[in-house]
């Protein structure tokens, strides 16, 4: 476009009819937006947003893996842990958008805590390296946090940022194509390493270990790392916007005066509503959108508890998975892989949602916002009812553990004969037992146990060829002790029959062979070779799961099929001159339960997600007066970072020893929440989108009566659907309430579409609605509108 195009004046109006719904952009120049090129500079964005999520979700998706079975934290801290992260996530983006709003702007912002944000993946990575001596712990935490603080940060700035690109409303179909391509940016680099990480995590093994957390987190700490570059290459296309404000301050200001005038002036200077002793000081247009904006955060209130739930599917859900199991036809579902289902399943319920469920939800009278909200929680809740069940089949099948006051016993036998015990120790089941036959095993898994006992044994040999061995059983509270019997005498050690934490088998062999005769080693379906020592009682093999062969000297002696979450022990005996005897015990038993038996929860929860979140962020930025929009979703953000709080503290609490005694008790706080929220939301009343006319803005909004209307180019009329999200254009909101025939061929919606696990959660802008009126008005007469460029995920 030329430059006497870009500095023409403003175009004559055309009045168009206003919608709840919809909100389109009223009034076009009489340029042809095709004229005007598309920015290469979004190329860049795009670039950098797809590298950044795939950093941010391959990284949320393995991490409480790595806490639970690297950092040894128990699956609680670990829950803690997890949920503190998220917290951050969501309480960073306030910050982010006040500093690019008042101080740097969005590319500086986004630049530096881009930095930070990649320090803290490699930091992360760092630290999952075995081979270096750092205190894995503390580096984690500090890793975490700056990643926070980074995708936090950023979080309401990059989309902005790529809508500063275009010039509105010219290029308004250009800048939807653009939050097109961004969003599947989004998309593609969230669903790539949800499915990758977990691949790279198990299945490439480093550093000695079976797995390699260091090469799962690295990846995604490379791609930040490539964002940034991407994003400082395309430095000199960037259109930049200085820093405008933000509102935030000026909501604060009011209510802080509110509150000093009330109590200064309460008995001399009664006023309707406290906030009204912000008046001379704010002005009455503040004052009142404020109580706006109040009355809707009253219900606001209950919505913490749904991202309560909504989030445990990245810790709770996923430690549920471990211990289920994922062969399908012949593949592998690993337990962190089932996170992947979410954004898949938004993808598909969209459109299923708005064309068919909607319409059916609207004939049974199930049609206002407000409605599908309660009906979104409630689905939740049912989701974690269904998770509770779930937890209760895998309740049932798993293995007995030792209590506060018990403990367990058990006795392998690696000796070439059989074994009768005498002891003075409590136990019926023993007595039974009278022999201990070769390479078998007696256990007890409920011994009373309220401090350490030692009993007195003695063992002889049925068989002459053994000699007898007589000792201590030591029985110690909260442990399971075992006994190896090999070279005439008891090795003990401590077992565990616990499921493994990520799921895949292990094994555990004992041989009673000559020393120095040869080579034993575990060769597991990965081709994963490790050596076995003899009579180690204490190494433990985890494997991958399949086909395992035990061999001597390459020489296989005995195969195991192992699956996951079992544990077991293979007992072998003999020597190169009369061969190897083996047997093979399973200590613990593998999952049973499919991992398919958490799709329906999947499948409800991302139901839920959808008329909750989406329909939640519908309303509040349809209800909420323009100049608070960011201040809502500040809000919003806000109910996030509290929802993930309090699984914080019961977790911390914990209520309940059974895990689905605590799903049932989220489920019931869900349901109590939605009551709650029906009594809030019944006496509200629902307003049409409010005008945000300035007194400088009145006289050029009206069109002048001597110059005769033009006719704008129109592009044919879209209509939108609950799937998108309807950017109003500033110019209309600063436009009083005309009228037009029904028919008249209005211009298209910006609309956004949005997709992924936490997008459709996240989509609105805070950089670009934390501006202040004169910035609002300042862009519209540059022809472009800043609220329109910044519509962003939020995420």
């Amino acid at each position: 476009m030329d430059e006497a195009v870009q500095t023409m004046a403003k175009p004559r109006l055309t009045p168009l009819k206003r919608n709840y719904q919809t909100s389109v952009f009223p009034y076009f120049n009489d340029v042809d937006e095709k004229s005007l090129k598309y920015p290469k500079s979004v190329a860049y964005i795009i670039s950098n947003e797809f590298c950044e999520r795939f950093n941010y979700y391959g990284m949320r998706t393995i991490l409480v893996l790595y806490l639970t079975s690297k950092l040894q934290y128990d699956k609680d801290t670990s829950t803690v842990l997890f949920h503190v992260f998220t917290m951050l996530v969501y309480l960073c983006p306030l910050v982010g958008a006040i500093v690019a709003d008042s101080w740097l702007g969005k590319f500086r912002t986004i630049l530096y805590l881009s930095i930070v944000y990649a320090i803290g993946g490699v930091i992360v990575s760092l630290g999952a390296v075995p081979i270096i001596t750092l205190p894995r712990e503390h580096v984690t935490i500090v890793g975490l946090v700056l990643i926070a603080i980074g995708t936090g940060g950023i979080k309401p700035c990059v989309s902005a940022f790529g809508g500063d690109q275009f010039k509105l409303p010219e290029q308004a179909q250009q800048l939807a194509t653009f939050f097109s391509l961004f969003y599947f940016a989004i998309n593609a680099g969230s669903m790539i390493s949800t499915s990758l990480t977990p691949i790279l995590r198990e299945d490439v093994h480093c550093f000695g270990d079976k797995d390699c957390f260091s090469l799962a987190f690295g990846v995604p700490a490379f791609l930040m790392l490539i964002s940034v570059v991407i994003f400082v290459a395309g430095r000199r296309l960037y259109v930049m916007k200085p820093p405008a404000g933000n509102m935030i301050f000026g909501v604060s200001q009011c209510v802080v005066e509110a509150i000093g005038g009330w109590r200064r002036n309460r008995k001399l200077d009664k006023r309707e509503h406290w906030l009204d002793y912000a008046e001379p000081v704010v002005g009455r247009k503040m004052v009142e959108e404020t109580k706006t904006l109040l009355k809707i955060l009253v219900l606001f209130l209950p919505f913490p508890i749904f991202w309560a739930l909504f989030d445990q599917q990245g810790s709770r859900w996923t430690f549920q998975a471990t211990r289920m199991d994922g062969e399908i036809l012949g593949f592998t579902v690993k337990p962190d892989q089932m996170q992947v289902i979410n954004p898949f399943l938004i993808l598909g319920f969209i459109p299923l949602f708005d064309y068919v469920l909607y319409p059916i939800l609207s004939t049974c009278g199930i049609k206002r916002p407000l409605q599908k909200l309660t009906l979104g929680g409630l689905l939740a809740a049912t989701a974690f009812l269904l998770s509770a069940f779930v937890e209760l089949k895998l309740e049932m099948v798993e293995p007995e553990l030792p209590g506060d006051m018990t403990s367990q016993l058990r006795i392998y036998n690696g000796m070439p004969c059989r074994y009768r015990f005498d002891t003075d120790l409590p136990m019926p089941d023993f007595k039974k037992e009278t022999h201990l036959t070769s390479l078998g095993v007696w256990e007890e898994k409920n011994i009373v146990a309220p401090q350490m006992i030692s009993y007195k044994f003695n063992a002889h040999a049925v068989d002459a060829v053994c000699p007898g061995i007589s000792g201590e059983l030591n029985i110690i509270p909260e442990k399971a002790v075992s006994y190896f019997i090999a070279e005439d005498r008891m090795h003990e050690f401590e077992d565990n029959p616990e499921k493994p934490k990520l799921g895949n088998p292990v094994i555990r062999v004992l041989l009673n062979v000559p020393r120095l005769q040869g080579n034993f080693s575990l060769t597991d379906s990965a081709d994963v070779t490790t050596p076995v020592e003899v009579l180690n009682a204490t190494q433990v093999i985890t494997v991958a799961r399949g086909e395992v062969i035990l061999t001597f000297n390459d020489l296989p002696v005995v195969n195991v099929t192992a699956r996951a979450g079992g544990a077991y022990v293979i007992l072998a005996n003999g020597n190169v001159r009369d061969g190897f005897n083996s047997e093979v015990h399973i200590v613990t038993q593998p999952n049973s339960v499919h991992i398919m038996w958490q799709l329906p929860q999947i499948m409800v929860i991302t139901a839920a997600e959808i008329m909750f979140s989406i329909t939640g962020l519908e309303f509040s930025f349809t209800q909420a007066p323009q100049s608070m929009k960011s201040v809502l979703q500040a809000c919003w953000l806000l109910s996030v970072a509290i929802g993930n709080m309090l699984v914080v503290v019961i977790a911390k609490s914990k209520f309940f020893e059974s895990q689905a005694a605590e799903f049932t008790l989220f489920a019931g706080l869900m349901a109590v929440d939605m009551f709650i929220f029906m009594l809030l939301a019944m006496n509200y009343k629902y307003a049409e989108p409010a005008e945000d006319v300035e007194e400088g803005d009145k006289p050029d909004s009206v069109p002048d009566p001597s110059i005769p209307p033009t006719t704008p180019r129109m592009p044919p009329p879209v209509v939108p659907h609950q799937a998108y999200t309807v950017i109003p254009s500033l110019q209309q909101q600063q436009q009083p309430q005309l009228s037009s025939p029904e028919n008249s061929n209005l211009a298209p919606n910006l609309l956004t579409y949005s997709s992924g696990p936490e997008e459709t959660a996240q989509r609105f802008s805070l950089a670009s609605m934390f501006n202040t009126n004169n910035n609002r008005r300042r862009s519209t007469q540059n022809g472009i509108s800043n609220q329109a460029c910044d519509n962003n995920e939020q995420q």
